[in-house]
This record gives structure tokens, C-alpha cells and sequence, in this order.
């Protein structure tokens, strides 16, 4: 009995603490903004998760609270009070960061395992700088040397589908992690290195949901020594390759800005890696999935790339310039892009006349698999100073997050928002009403090397299998 109170007393205890320290850090000026904290200590975190998970995703999380708030709403989700809203106006406002007015807001988890350095951390001119010295591997002309790669371990791997089973995201990872780990330290496909590098890439890629230790030892340590030393080997003049890496330290006989140091350079290699791989991952998996689920879109996006191959020289094989021309490919592409989002390299829209033809229903698909799957369904920022939104006063240091789900599936933009229609694409949309590839001075990077990953993928895909 004595235990038993005991333990209802240190219950009531933390509890009543649980208050008065969320009353404590609770900024006063968010009263004015609608929405629930939940519960003490883990706020609405269980109904965050529990939606995120189900098979409508964040959305129902955010639509269930817009339709008793507004537009723009608050929360304690995730250890942080935070204010969520959404719309085309909310993402010109918050996406473009006039003025500096926001900067960009990663977990714990993410600065950690990214690092101080990475492009995703940095603001103002040293965000700039960084996205300068980063474009040029990953722009047109910088990316035509990883076509053939490419192309050969599509054929490859689809070569070995026969006769299994396949699970598409495996085949997916396995694909997209060999493209940009050839692209960035000229990685072989095959062998014991590949091996190493797959391995230490899953426990880091993994720590973004766990705590990560640079504990000697472990093997999230392992993973990060490989690339210190894959750096200072190149940096000593051993090991010189044509690829990301090469590029970066061959910038380096000029101007001190062109220097960036070993830390900088692993932080936005691992920058790279992850965001390179996770979000083209899924894009090609949920691409696959609304692909099989809709097949006149699947019957229309074949026959673009029978035609395609058809005309080609030399049987089967893709060239570069046929995969600049697949028009509807590009629309499914597209889609598929803005999950991507959020990470790469941007680079020049318009490459050269023959690869501008090609993308047009190949663009539809893939923006439409973008819109559809969303693969970064908000957008956190840090408010870098005072400013207003939908008529909330927004106060600096707090958390901002842009719901890009909603505006995806908004129905006055998107007739018949749930449905998977790539013609929905035939015609210009409104600015900032698709994100597909993010927007302003934070989008995705390496938006060109998803498309050509992906415009790939699908051409020996489709032209292979049913």
C-alpha cells in the first residue's frame, strides 16, 4: 500500500513539473494563434506519429486540424512548439525568405549527422557560396559523364528482375546508392569497397531516427572516417578522379573562396548522399506503385518510350539526347522530383533543343507522382525575425512549418485531388501552388540528376515490363 502511494505521489510529481516547465518555455505570444499543446510533455507527438504512419500520412494529422483551426495552427510535436500552416501565399512567404526572414530548421538528429557545414545549415552568403561550388558537378554538362553508368546499371539490374521475386524500394535503394555513390567518389557498383559503403551508409542514413554517436568503435564512426580518409587520400594528390569530390578540390588552385576544408567537404558529401538517395528512393517506388494502379497512364507513358526506342540507332540502348525527349515521362518525373526535394543540386532547366522535346508526358508523370506521394510533406523553418502570416504575429526563433500536403491536394488547384491524372499538368499552374522540387533560394540542387535517374528507370521499365 505504501509502495503504491509512493509511486501515485512521483506520478503526480512529474506530472505537475511536466506543466510548469512547458509553462516556462512556452513562448506567451502563441496564445494568440488557434490550435491544441496536448499533453504534458509529449504534446500531440503520439497522434503526429500515428498519422504519419497510417495510409493517408501526415495529411490527416493536418487536414483533421485545419478544418478546426484554420490555415494556420499550433502544436507540440516532437519536443517543439510549432506553427503550422499552409497555402500558395504561406509558400511564397516562407519558401523564398525575403530579407532573411527565415532560415532553414533541422531536428537534432539531422544537424548532427549532416554537420555544421552542410549546405542545408548554412544562411546568407556562406549558403550561397556553398550552392555555387556545389552546381557545377551537378549541373547539364557536369552530369553528361555519369549517363552511360547510369544507363548500364539500369540495364543491369533489370537484366536480373526475370524469374524472382522483386521488392521494388530494395531495388530501388540498391539503384539510386550506386548512382550517387559513383557520382560523387567514383564508387564501383561491385566489390568490397561498394560493400563497406553500403554498410556504413544504412547506419548513418539510419541515425536521422536514433541518436548518433561519433563514438570510436561504432560503426556510425566507421562511416564517417571512411570519408575522411577517401578525402585526405585525394587531397594528397592519390586516388584523382573525375567525379563530385575531384571537382570540389580541383577548385582549389585560385581564390581562398573557392577552398572549402575537409569538414566542409564531408558535411555536404553526407548532405549529398543522404538526400541524393532517400528522397529518389522513394520517388521511384511510389511511381512504380501509381504506375501499376492506373493503367492508362502506364499504356500512354509505354507507348512515348516504345516510340522512343523505335527510333533508336542501336537496338535497345538509351542515348543521352532521347532522354532529354520523353514529354509525359517528364510530367510523372516531375512529381516524383518534388518528393524528391529536397536535397540535390540545382541546375539549368534548358539544355539543348533535342532535350527539351522529350520531356513532356515523361514531366507529367513524374510531377504527378511528386504531387501524389509528396516525399517531404512539410517544409521546417526558423523564423529569423518578427513577421506576420494570414494575420498571425510570428515571433523570431520560432518554429515554422509549411504544410506542402495540403497544397498539393488542395481541390482548387488539383480537381479531384486524390486521383492520379498526369494531364492535370497540361496546362501552367499557379506559382507556388506545386513544390515538386521546393522553390526559391533553397531548391533542391540535384533536381537534374533525379530526373535523368528516374527518366531512365522508367524507360527500361516500361519498355520491358508490363
Amino acid at each position: 500500500m505504501a509502495l503504491m502511494i509512493w509511486i501515485v505521489g512521483l506520478v503526480i510529481v512529474i506530472v505537475t513539473l511536466a506543466f510548469l516547465l512547458r509553462a516556462v518555455a512556452f513562448p506567451k505570444e502563441m496564445e494568440a494563434i488557434p490550435g491544441s499543446l496536448g499533453w504534458p510533455l509529449i504534446g500531440e507527438s503520439f497522434s503526429f506519429i500515428s498519422d504519419f504512419s497510417s495510409p493517408a500520412g501526415i495529411f490527416s494529422f493536418m487536414n483533421k486540424r485545419q478544418q478546426r483551426y484554420g490555415k494556420v495552427f499550433k502544436s507540440y510535436v516532437l519536443g517543439r512548439y510549432m506553427v503550422f500552416t499552409t497555402g500558395r501565399e504561406a509558400s511564397k512567404m516562407l519558401l523564398t525568405g525575403k530579407d532573411g526572414m527565415v532560415s532553414l530548421n533541422l531536428f537534432y538528429t539531422g544537424q548532427k549527422v549532416l554537420g555544421p557545414n552542410s549546405l542545408l545549415q548554412m544562411n546568407g552568403k556562406d549558403h550561397k557560396r556553398l550552392r555555387r561550388l556545389i552546381a557545377e558537378p551537378l549541373s547539364i554538362d557536369g552530369l553528361k559523364k555519369y549517363f552511360h553508368f547510369i544507363n548500364d546499371l539500369a540495364v543491369q539490374m533489370f537484366d536480373e528482375w526475370p524469374a524472382r521475386k522483386v521488392l521494388v524500394l530494395e531495388e530501388a535503394s540498391t539503384f539510386t546508392l550506386k548512382v550517387i555513390g559513383n557520382m560523387i567518389m567514383s564508387l564501383e557498383p561491385t566489390g568490397e569497397e561498394q560493400e563497406k559503403f553500403r554498410e556504413y551508409f544504412k547506419i548513418i542514413s539510419s541515425s536521422f531516427t536514433s541518436l548518433p554517436l561519433k563514438i570510436p568503435g561504432t560503426a556510425f564512426h566507421r562511416g564517417m572516417k571512411m570519408l575522411d580518409r577517401i578525402i585526405a587520400r585525394r587531397r594528397n594528390g592519390r586516388d584523382l578522379q573525375q567525379d563530385f569530390l575531384g571537382s570540389l578540390i580541383s577548385k582549389e588552385g585560385s581564390e581562398d573562396d573557392e577552398k572549402l576544408t575537409n569538414s566542409q567537404m564531408k558535411d555536404n558529401i553526407l548532405t549529398l548522399l543522404i538526400a541524393g538517395h532517400d528522397t529518389t528512393t522513394a520517388a521511384l517506388t511510389w511511381l512504380v506503385k501509381f504506375l501499376g494502379e492506373n493503367p492508362v497512364a502506364l499504356d500512354k507513358l509505354r507507348d512515348e518510350h516504345m516510340e522512343i526506342r523505335s527510333k533508336g540507332e542501336f537496338g535497345s540502348s538509351l542515348t543521352w539526347s532521347q532522354v532529354n525527349n520523353m514529354p509525359y515521362t517528364a510530367k510523372v518525373r516531375i512529381i516524383i522530383i518534388i518528393i524528391i526535394i529536397i536535397i540535390i543540386i540545382i541546375i539549368y532547366y534548358i539544355m539543348n533543343r533535342n532535350m527539351q522535346l522529350i520531356l513532356f508526358f515523361d514531366v507529367q508523370v513524374v510531377s504527378e507522382t511528386l504531387r501524389r506521394a509528396t516525399i517531404l510533406p512539410w517544409y521546417s523553418r526558423k523564423a529569423a525575425q518578427d513577421f506576420e502570416i494570414n494575420g498571425y504575429s510570428i515571433k523570431k526563433g520560432w518554429s515554422v512549418n509549411l504544410d506542402v500536403v495540403s497544397i498539393h491536394h488542395d481541390p482548387q488547384v488539383f480537381a479531384d485531388p486524390h486521383k492520379f491524372d498526369p494531364s492535370r499538368f497540361d496546362d501552367p499552374l499557379r506559382s507556388f501552388s506545386f513544390l515538386g522540387f521546393g522553390n526559391g533560394s533553397r531548391m533542391c540542387p540535384g533536381m537534374n540528376l533525379a530526373k535523368l535517374e528516374i527518366s531512365i528507370f522508367i524507360h527500361h521499365l516500361v519498355c520491358r515490363y508490363k
